[in-house]
């Protein structure tokens, strides 16, 4: 049984015709007769009854257009979701180290507009293998120790280099100091400090940017990341080093203050190299970083 036959035999019982019937479906009349006539050979009974003014459908017709409206009808709406349905958009998967992801990724996705996305954290190599594997589009990536290797499967595209700052506690002696001269403090003048580190490429920056400054950092307490860092520092415990990125995102109980001869690390939004070109969205992604990223340098 085809579905044209049972679209044809809905139309006949309708219309109580079979020229009306052929009418409506753009069809002969001999036609439609055909299609009836298969429908009552695999039936095995006959579907209509000829009357002088048309035909009715017999007991077994009525029986059998029962059924076959109701698959007309859902055949119509299966025809008509699959018409209407729209290819969901792709989501853009962009992955960040926690400095970035604070503040300078959620601006350039914000600048992206409506463009499904999702946003995952962690280490710069770590992340560059999940662009390298498809599981991102974008990664965030700094080149802080222990760097990045070379590695020809990505492309990194340099979005600009990162002074890091000391995080001291809003009234500690040098946030004031540094606020009244409106510029660089010495790292020296936190030679007898306690440092708190949550990780050793940050830890490795203090200790190269201290032994220039003349001494060795006190590095006493870790936390387990940057959000506990900086507690440990508004609670008084301590001081710390962390990136420029994060300065805009920091609580308000803490001061960043830019030092003299600052360790510094580049920022790089690293995407897979090779065929085929990045998709649009990815290339935009691209762009909204290095914009926020200047805007956010000039700030």
């Amino acid at each position: 049984m085809t579905l044209t036959a049972w679209r044809t035999f809905v139309a006949v019982c309708r219309l109580g015709s079979l020229s009306a019937a052929a009418d409506e479906l753009g069809y002969t009349q001999s036609a439609v007769s055909r299609q009836v006539a298969s429908l009552e050979r695999e039936v095995g009974r006959p579907l209509l009854a000829r009357r002088p003014r048309g035909v009715v459908p017999t007991a077994a017709g009525e029986a059998f257009a029962e059924h076959a409206r109701a698959a007309v009808a859902a055949t119509d709406r299966a025809l008509r979701a699959a018409r209407e349905a729209t290819v969901p958009a792709r989501v853009l998967t962009v992955g960040a180290t926690p400095s970035a992801a604070a503040g300078l990724v959620p601006a350039a996705l914000r600048a992206l507009g409506t463009t499904p996305w999702s946003l995952a954290t962690g280490l710069s190599v770590a992340l560059e293998e999940l662009v390298v594997s498809g599981e991102l589009d974008v990664a965030v990536v700094t080149d802080a120790p222990p760097g990045l290797p070379d590695d020809d499967r990505v492309v990194r595209h340099l979005l600009g280099a990162d002074p890091m700052r000391v995080v001291v506690p809003a009234a500690h002696p040098l946030a004031r100091a540094a606020h009244a001269a409106g510029g660089s403090a010495d790292l020296a003048d936190l030679a007898d400090a306690i440092w708190v580190e949550d990780n050793d490429g940050s830890a490795a920056l203090l200790r190269a940017a201290a032994a220039r400054a003349g001494f060795a950092p006190r590095i006493d307490l870790a936390a387990a990341d940057l959000a506990g860092k900086v507690a440990l520092v508004a609670a008084g415990h301590a001081v710390a080093l962390v990136p420029g990125l994060l300065v805009p995102a920091l609580r308000r109980d803490v001061v960043a203050v830019p030092v003299a001869d600052a360790p510094t690390r580049r920022i790089y939004a690293s995407v897979a190299a090779g065929p085929p070109a990045p998709p649009a969205a990815v290339a935009g992604m691209v762009e909204a970083l290095r914009d926020q990223y200047a805007d956010l340098a000039a700030r």
